[in-house]
């Protein structure tokens, strides 16, 4: 009988997938690669890439062809994430913010006028930004102080935002307010932001211990006016909308790690056949050679899990205990296979020359964003609680 979170087997890519998997692996081996180490000194993703993004046609993966997208699977989306994430996990996060968080949002919540003015822009060159964290509200993601109030034609925000990913780069927010903080997370609401809208403005941006290309940035709404047009599903269902995008882009994340935990090993077996000490390459002591299998093996575990909770997404199943245990175990194998690696280049690996510290440092962030590890476990542990 098969398991009611489980699909038949998910092992094997069709055509489609494998080919299209192959265009986004020869887009970032040629375009994002030699530009990755520039980018995370400068910290700030090349224009130009983010414009190829654009043409190669995965920034709207899921958007419908009558918008100009691809038309395309939430599993495709995260196809494109782990191989981008193999060679530069800072683009990778621009085009899973764009395609998990913020084009499911506006697929799912947007009215159909809202779908039109924005979803073409989204395919082809207007870049998007989840906007729920703030300073006192983070795996808290209700206590939200950020206040929306109905000004009868318009509404006005105010408060600010942090730690908003695309916030350079994003010419639209989907920012989320309280019309009542007394309301709990029954008052919260989401609104469609434009950058250019009065009394919006993009703050400070963190410098970080990874992905410093990805800008990382605070919002200031300062009596922001945003068109009553520009309200996001109901007043009072923000929540709603957060929980439930938040849900599907947790999976992007898993896929994210998967991504950089291969790039990591595939950059390590490289090396480990080149570098020789007692007269022979190190991949041939047993010693390196288990720690390989080691992190291969869990890294194909990993990249399973987020397949199965990719594939119940888009199939329409119940996902949320796979997704939170495909990022939880995708961020974990990430880790350690970065940890690993630098192990397993030594000195070199502590370097700015090669590539091992900087998924070292870029692994870390998988624990944190869009939902920590400890988010994870509970959202687990509420799942598998026994039936009584």
């Amino acid at each position: 009988m098969e398991h009611e979170g489980m699909l038949p087997p998910l092992t094997a890519l069709t055509e489609d997938e494998q080919m299209f998997k192959d265009a986004v692996a020869s887009f970032a081996r040629e375009q994002v690669g030699p530009r990755v180490h520039k980018m995370d000194k400068e910290q700030r993703i090349d224009p130009d890439l983010v414009r190829q993004c654009f043409e190669l046609g995965i920034m709207g993966i899921e958007i419908p062809s009558e918008y100009g997208g691809a038309e395309s699977s939430f599993f495709m989306a995260c196809l494109a994430v782990e191989e981008l994430a193999a060679v530069d996990p800072a683009i990778a996060v621009l085009v899973d913010v764009q395609n998990t968080l913020c084009a499911n949002a506006l697929l799912r919540w947007a009215t159909p006028e809202q779908k039109q003015r924005y979803l073409p822009r989204m395919a082809t060159e207007l870049v998007g930004a989840y906007a729920l964290s703030e300073a006192g509200s983070g795996s808290d993601a209700f206590s939200l102080r950020c206040r929306a109030e109905d000004r009868g034609d318009h509404w006005v925000l105010n408060g600010p935002k942090l730690w908003i990913t695309n916030g350079n780069e994003a010419g639209l927010f989907i920012v989320f307010a309280t019309v009542d903080p007394s309301l709990g997370y029954k008052g919260i609401t989401a609104f469609l932001v434009e950058k250019e809208f009065d009394g919006f403005k993009v703050g400070k941006k963190e410098d970080k211990l990874g992905i410093r290309a990805s800008s990382t940035c605070e919002l200031i709404m300062e009596d922001c006016v945003v068109p009553k047009e520009n309200l996001l599903g109901e007043v009072g269902r923000g929540y709603k909308i957060a929980i439930e995008t938040l849900n599907e882009g947790r999976i992007g994340i898993g896929a994210q790690m998967v991504g950089l935990a291969r790039g990591a090993l595939d950059h390590c077996l490289q090396y480990t056949t080149e570098r020789v000490q007692f007269g022979k390459p190190i991949a041939s002591f047993q010693g390196v050679q288990f720690q390989l299998a080691q992190c291969a093996t869990e890294n194909e575990a990993a990249r399973l899990m987020v397949y199965n909770a990719a594939r119940l997404k888009d199939a329409g199943r119940r996902f949320v205990k796979e997704a939170a245990m495909a990022k939880l175990f995708a961020s974990q194998v990430a880790e350690r296979t970065a940890s690993t690696v630098v192990d397993l280049f030594g000195g070199y690996g502590y370097t700015t020359e090669y590539p091992a510290e900087k998924y070292y440092r870029d692994c870390k962030i998988g624990k944190i964003y869009e939902g920590t590890s400890n988010m994870q476990l509970q959202t687990i542990a509420k799942l598998i609680e026994p039936k009584v």
